[in-house]
């Protein structure tokens, strides 16, 4: 199985209880962070301890559960006063590898202004 390049990725900011299984973090994910747990996003939870994820996604008529729980150290994650993150793909796969994105620095990108990006540039 393949699993789908996510719409957006939502890091929740609080503890979850890990006793939880799909249809636990779907309410979470429904009255907590106030999503659609069927909307294409994947939602990333951790543990107290910050030692365990869970990730929920919805593919294809079901839920994917995907589990990852640490030996040794905790993931890190951006502080923030919200409900939730919004990650990147890059960014969570930095986060599972044991990259602190705290300390990370994004260098400045360039994109093109609406208007460019669909060909009604003032000329």
């Amino acid at each position: 199985m393949l699993i789908p390049t996510p719409t957006r990725i939502l890091v929740a900011t609080r503890p979850v209880d890990f006793r939880k299984s799909i249809d636990g973090l779907a309410a979470v994910t429904e009255l907590v962070l106030g999503e659609r747990a069927l909307s294409g996003a994947w939602f990333v939870f951790l543990n107290r301890r910050r030692n365990a994820v869970k990730m929920l996604l919805w593919h294809q008529g079901g839920f994917v559960l995907v589990y990852k729980k640490l030996e040794r150290g905790h993931f890190r994650i951006p502080e923030n006063d919200q409900d939730r993150i919004v990650l990147t793909p890059a960014e969570l796969a930095a986060v599972l590898e044991g990259i602190d994105l705290s300390h990370a620095r994004r260098l400045a990108r360039w994109n093109p202004k609406e208007s460019v990006a669909h060909g009604t540039e003032a000329r």
